[in-house]
C-alpha cells in the first residue's frame, strides 16, 4: 500500500519510512524541511530513503491549507502516519505561535484529509509531556492529562482531543502514541543525549538541570518503528476501545525502564572516552523529574517487548554520532 509518513526527514519519521520501504511498502513522505535544527540533517536523512525507488517525497508545509488538501485529495491514502510537529518544551516558551501554526493548524489539515479521502487509519504522534504535572508513576494512558506544564504539552494534548472528535464524529480511527524520550542514530541535535556528546567532544560542560536528579524512560527508536509498523493493521474499531464508542486508541510507547541520567552520562563518557564536565542547574520551566511509561496494554495488544538495553543503544548511538560528525 502507499503510506503517507509526515515529518519524513525527521528523527522519528525518517526511520519509520525506512521500516516501511524494507517492508516494501510505497511510502510518500512529506516535510517543511524548516530551519527548527540544521536542514542538513534533514537532507541526510532524506538522501538515504530518495535512494529507494518507493519513496517519493514532497515538500508540503502542513499549515498550508490548499497544498495539503490537494495532495491528499490526489494521492487518497489509506494510512497516514502524522508525525510532523513543531517538537521541543524550551523552544514552546519562546516561540508559541510555530506550535499553533504546526501542531494545531496542521493537525486539522491532515484530520480534514484523511476525513474527506477515505483514510482507513490515521496514526498520529503525542507526547509523554502531555502526562504534565502528574506524580502517578507510571504513566498509565487512564491518568488524567488535563495539567500540562508547556504550550508544547499543551498542542499534542490538543492532539488527542482532536483526533477523538474525528474518530467519534465521522469515523475516522486513529490510534495516538505517547512517546517517551526516544533516541538513537539520526538523532535531533536540539536533544539532550545529542547535546551531551557534543559537548563532551568539545570539552565544554554540559547542562544537567534539578542537579542531574532526573529520571526518563528512554526508548531505542528501532522498538518505536518495531511498534508503529506492527500498528498499521490493529485498527480501532468503534464500541471495543476504552474511548467511548469512537474508533481510537492511544498508546504509551516507551521502555517501561526509567533511567537515572547520570547513568546515561556515564555511558556516553565511556563510549566517547572522555570525561563530562558537568554544569549543575535548577529544574528548568516545563520540564518534570522523572517520566516512565506504562506499556502492558501495548504488550497485550501488539506483542510489543522493548529489546534494546540503554548500553546497546548508547553503544549505537555513539558510533552513528562518530561516524557522521567524523569524531
Amino acid at each position: 500500500m502507499s503510506i503517507l509518513v509526515t515529518g519524513a526527514a525527521g528523527f522519528i519519521g525518517f526511520h519509520v519510512a525506512r521500516e516501511l520501504l524494507a517492508a516494501g511498502h510505497n511510502v510518500v513522505g512529506l516535510d517543511s524541511l524548516n530551519d527548527y535544527y540544521d536542514p542538513a540533517l534533514k537532507r541526510a536523512r532524506l538522501a538515504l530513503l530518495q535512494a529507494n525507488p518507493q519513496f517519493e517525497f514532497v515538500q508540503i508545509d502542513l499549515a498550508d491549507r490548499a497544498a495539503t488538501e490537494a495532495l491528499f485529495a490526489r494521492e487518497k491514502f489509506p494510512v497516514v502516519i502524522h508525525l510532523a510537529a513543531q517538537a521541543g518544551v524550551r523552544y514552546s516558551l519562546s516561540h508559541p505561535h510555530a506550535y499553533v501554526d504546526a501542531n494545531l493548524q496542521g493537525f486539522v489539515n491532515v484530520l480534514e484529509g484523511c476525513r474527506h479521502n477515505d483514510c482507513e487509519h490515521l496514526i498520529y504522534a503525542s507526547s509523554s509531556s502531555v502526562y504534565g504535572a502528574n506524580a502517578k508513576l507510571p504513566f498509565s494512558v487512564a491518568d488524567r492529562t488535563d495539567h500540562p506544564v508547556s504550550l508544547y504539552a499543551a498542542t499534542k494534548k490538543a492532539n488527542e482531543v482532536m483526533a477523538h472528535s474525528y474518530s467519534h464524529l465521522y469515523r475516522l480511527p486513529t490510534t495516538g502514541l505517547r512517546f517517551f524520550t526516544i533516541y538513537g542514530p539520526w538523532y535531533r541535535p536540539d536533544m539532550a543525549l545529542f547535546l551531551f556528546a557534543k559537548a563532551i567532544v568539545a570539552g565544554q560542560p554540559i547542562k544537567l538541570f534539578n542537579h542531574g536528579k532526573m529520571r526518563r524512560d528512554f526508548t531505542y527508536i528501532d522498538d518505536v518503528t518495531a511498534v508503529v509498523s506492527r500498528l498499521i493493521e490493529r485498527v480501532p474499531q468503534a464500541g471495543t476501545e476504552a474511548f467511548g464508542t469512537a474508533p481510537a486508541k492511544i498508546y504509551n510507547v516507551g521502555n517501561h525502564h526509567p533511567e537515572d541520567l547520570m547513568r546515561v552520562v556515564a555511558l556516553l563518557e565511556q563510549e566517547l572516552g572522555r570525561e563530562a564536565k558537568k554544569d549543575m542547574l535548577p529544574m528548568q520551566p516545563g520540564d518534570v523529574p522523572e517520566t516512565f511509561a506504562d506499556v502492558t496494554d501495548l504488550i497485550r495488544d501488539v506483542g510489543f517487548s522493548p529489546a534494546t538495553a540503554i548500553e546497546d543503544g548508547i553503544r549505537n548511538f555513539v558510533a552513528w554520532y562518530r561516524y557522521h560528525y567524523q569524531v
